[in-house]
């Protein structure tokens, strides 16, 4: 388990893109040496957790929550075959591009060492307009979707640097059933298996979360 390279993203124009600047920072590239990771505060506020990388649309992306975004090369190669063509690593905008792990099988909650840092699994990536526009692919927001395999965004617990080539190392694994796949498919296309990601805690997205308490009250309301 292993990081292949450390992607950063500068602004860069696409045919469509949710932030006001018309810009997107969904165009990553391998960075070279040691990538600084930090906590970069709330969203809203705070962009993304990777030195050097750039979120344009603080809205909805970035902040504590969404501070890094991992993809396994795995994945790539499955929509490498899916398009038809070359995904270099990045393509989908993800920070680490991974290989050995399955990242959407991690638990939400889970912490990995990586390199000096230590990343906690948030929640998955809810594909957006912007990354369709990126791919130029029609429908590619319910494709994506459908295919239920979104990467993780991480919270950093402790800052440090991350280099390619550094192993993943899995230092907490919580009690429970809610996965990163587990938790994207309730948030999406299953909405009765909200309830059910809430055994994740503390450590599940706020929006998740906030979703499956509303389901949950919902159920249980009187009719």
């Amino acid at each position: 388990m292993r990081v292949l390279t450390v992607n950063v993203g500068r602004p860069k124009a696409v045919g469509y893109s949710d932030s006001a600047s018309g810009m997107t920072g969904i165009d990553k590239r391998p960075a070279e040496g040691p990538v600084r990771v930090a906590d970069p505060g709330p969203k809203g506020e705070g962009g993304s957790g990777v030195a050097g990388d750039t979120v344009c649309d603080l809205r909805h992306h970035g902040g504590t929550h969404q501070a890094v975004y991992a993809f396994a090369r795995e994945d790539l190669d499955h929509w490498e075959a899916e398009l038809g063509r070359p995904l270099a690593n990045g393509s989908f905008g993800e920070n680490l591009t991974t290989a050995g792990y399955d990242v959407n099988g991690a638990l939400i909650g889970e912490r990995w060492r990586v390199g000096s840092a230590v990343l906690e699994v948030a929640s998955g990536r809810i594909p957006c307009r912007t990354f369709a526009s990126w791919l130029e692919q029609k429908g590619w927001v319910r494709r994506f979707t459908a295919h239920a395999a979104p990467g993780a965004y991480l919270r950093v617990v402790e800052a440090g640097e991350i280099r390619a080539g550094d192993g993943i190392e899995v230092v907490h694994r919580p009690d429970h059933e809610v996965t990163v796949a587990f938790a994207f498919r309730a948030f999406t296309l299953r909405r009765e298996l909200l309830p059910r990601t809430l055994a994740a805690g503390e450590a599940l997205d706020p929006d998740v979360r906030e979703a499956a308490l509303a389901y949950a009250e919902r159920a249980t309301r009187p009719r």
